[in-house]
């Protein structure tokens, strides 16, 4: 079988030899895309992470694909239901990071909460002063959660380790959780008006894109704290900027935007003729979250540890093997009509 690996890290390539045997592999730390896809036309198996967009431009120049074992729990990069047309099956990584990612959530809202970025530059540079550095404690604070998945399970927990009250929305609620747990489950609106700092953890789908709107961001209480490390196209980025500019929302972590890719490349994007106005326009927000003083961005890192990394590579081996012997696992087919809940990509 010719399989092919696309971004991976060259000293995470050894990972894969279990697959040798039988197999011809080919690895590289490029993204899958339309300029590469035909150099890999005999591909049979591609793995890819999320920044491969896997699209009818892709799939056309790869003919011989017969699954796509993409190494994430978001599959939002992937065309699947032409790939479902054309019998090629789809798997993912269903779980490997919950407590990596809810651990993330933390760290951003710490950083935030206590002025960590400011308060090292002050160190390292001078005055060494606190003066002006005054953040805000997390116990007593009301964390509002949108969507109750592996990850926000995990949140919760760690919420309550910080003395913090927690409330939460899903479309799906599970009230023997939320029970054992020593939480409430509100409507979306009343967890808008309800909380001081939300913290997002939904899937990519068109019901979610700009959850966090410029009507969203009005009905929430003056200061606010967001937290995002579910998809960028969750939250306007637009209506976001206005809301901090306002001082609506006090401070914002985010671990995702909407246009990552075009982040990648946007010396390049920013004067191609491909780069349209409403693409060039997200990229101009998201330049602006960047070099706010009052928001924190990672690179999409809230999964990057060593034990995660190691758990995606096994489940992905896993999904290869067992294609490989007629019992295909993970396929995303089955999770197309899951709840937010169930459905929390990573």
């Amino acid at each position: 079988m010719q399989i092919a690996f696309f971004e991976i890290e060259p000293r995470d390539a050894a990972t894969f030899d279990s697959l040798k045997p039988g197999n011809s592999l080919r690895l590289t730390d490029e993204a899958l895309s339309a300029g590469n896809a035909g150099a890999f036309v005999d591909a049979e198996i591609v793995s890819t992470f999320i920044n491969s967009a896997i699209d009818r431009a892709v799939l056309d120049q790869l003919p011989a694909l017969k699954l796509i074992a993409t190494r994430s729990t978001g599959f939002d990069h992937i065309d699947t239901a032409l790939c479902a047309e054309r019998g090629i099956r789809v798997c993912n990584v269903p779980v490997y990071g919950e407590n990596t990612v809810a651990e993330h959530v933390f760290a951003l809202l710490l950083a935030l909460s206590h002025r960590l970025l400011e308060a090292v530059e002050r160190a390292r540079s001078g005055p060494f002063s606190p003066a002006g550095l005054t953040g805000f404690d997390l116990a007593g604070k009301t964390l509002g959660l949108v969507g109750t998945g592996a990850i926000g399970r995990h949140v919760v927990r760690i919420a309550h380790g910080f003395g913090m009250h927690v409330c939460a929305f899903d479309i799906v609620p599970d009230s023997d959780f939320a029970t054992r747990e020593g939480f409430s489950y509100r409507t979306f609106d009343d967890l808008l008006t309800t909380a001081d700092i939300i913290s997002l953890h939904v899937p990519s789908t068109p019901q979610t894109r700009h959850l966090l709107s410029a009507d969203a961001f009005m009905r929430m209480k003056d200061g606010v704290v967001i937290i995002n490390t579910a998809r960028g196209d969750v939250v306007d980025s637009h209506a976001l900027i206005e809301a901090l500019k306002s001082g609506k929302v006090a401070a914002a972590g985010l671990d995702v935007l909407p246009d990552e890719p075009m982040l990648r490349e946007e010396a390049e994007l920013i004067c191609s003729v491909d780069c349209d106005g409403d693409d060039l326009r997200t990229l101009v927000a998201d330049q602006v979250l960047l070099r706010m003083p009052n928001v924190i961005v990672t690179p999409h890192s809230a999964f990057n540890t060593r034990e995660a990394i190691a758990r995606i590579a096994e489940t992905t081996i896993k999904n290869i093997k067992t294609y490989l012997a007629g019992e295909p696992q993970n396929l995303v087919a089955t999770q197309k009509n899951l709840s937010l809940k169930e459905q929390e990509h990573v």
